[in-house]
């Protein structure tokens, strides 16, 4: 099964078993090539007790080791976990690890598409899903997804503006992470999550960010302050509408609002009194 799911891998990338994997041991070596294998067995086989050391090999459960007879891939899979055989003179084995590794991309300076000058940096997480393909296909399968990253993180961000890039984290780094998935498959690299850190802005452009947004907070109090006053005044409104309607709602007012200032410890109590009552004692 698992034979099957690399055949298929390799069909979708495009790149024929010749450039990855040769057909198998029977008739790839070429007469020569096989008699150097014969000879080579037989040298194994006159100095047992000493060349049986170097013909196991040991890789750990994170590990698989590709394997080269005479310059050529022996299997359609890489081995490992565990021990295997080889043959000292013919034989030599890659090891590649398969587990998940991170780095973090330098800040890169990119041009937003409306003209902002950002630096913007990031973190990959990757691992190598097809060990064969990661040691025939590429010379050095993580320094090129390290390179390709920074050219991926400038790309994408290119066609980004400022506001998109600061509310859209989530989606640029899902974009990052299928372009690089699409463009390391040859090299049987998984890229499993990109990450974008930090977005460092100019100065002076936090500065004007910083007094537009003052700005607008200053409007929308004045705004709030204005609604608060129209409904105060409403509520005046209908508050002396009432009161004209019986006037001794008035006086109970008074009275509430002496009771008010009394309250506060103040000397000094004005206690204001009807027109009408100050007439009468004027004409007395």
């Amino acid at each position: 099964m698992e034979m099957e799911d690399q055949m298929e891998s390799q069909k979708r990338r495009g790149v024929s078993k010749d450039n990855l994997i040769s057909e198998g041991p029977i008739g790839s070596l070429g007469c020569i090539g096989w008699f150097l294998v014969i000879v080579s067995g037989f040298f194994v086989f006159l100095t047992f007790p000493i060349t049986i050391w170097f013909c196991f090999k040991i890789v750990q459960e994170y590990e698989r080791a590709v394997i080269f007879r005479l310059g050529r891939i022996t299997g359609r899979k890489a081995k490992g976990p565990g021990i295997f055989f080889i043959l000292p003179c013919t034989d030599s084995i890659v090891k590649v690890d398969l587990r998940t590794v991170s780095f973090d991309i330098p800040p890169q300076e990119i041009l937003t598409k409306d003209s902002v000058t950002v630096c913007v940096d990031g973190v990959v997480y990757f691992r190598v899903s097809d060990p064969i393909a990661s040691v025939a296909n590429v010379t050095n399968a993580d320094f090129s997804t390290r390179l390709l990253a920074q050219t991926t993180l400038r790309n994408v961000l290119g066609t980004k503006n400022l506001a998109e890039l600061l509310s859209d984290r989530e989606g640029i780094a899902h974009s990052m992470q299928s372009n690089l998935d699409e463009a390391t498959d040859n090299w049987g690299i998984k890229v499993e999550r990109v990450e974008i850190k930090d977005v460092k802005l100019p100065t002076q452009l936090q500065r004007a960010m910083a007094a537009e947004a003052e700005a607008a907070r200053e409007a929308r109090a004045k705004v709030i302050a204005a609604e608060g006053e129209m409904n105060a005044s409403r509520a005046l409104k209908e508050a002396s509408l009432v009161i004209a309607e019986s006037p001794s709602a008035l006086q109970l007012r008074y009275l509430q609002t002496l009771n008010t200032i009394a309250a506060e410890k103040n000397s000094t109590i004005i206690f204001p009194l009807p027109m009408d009552i100050v007439s009468h004692f004027m004409r007395k």
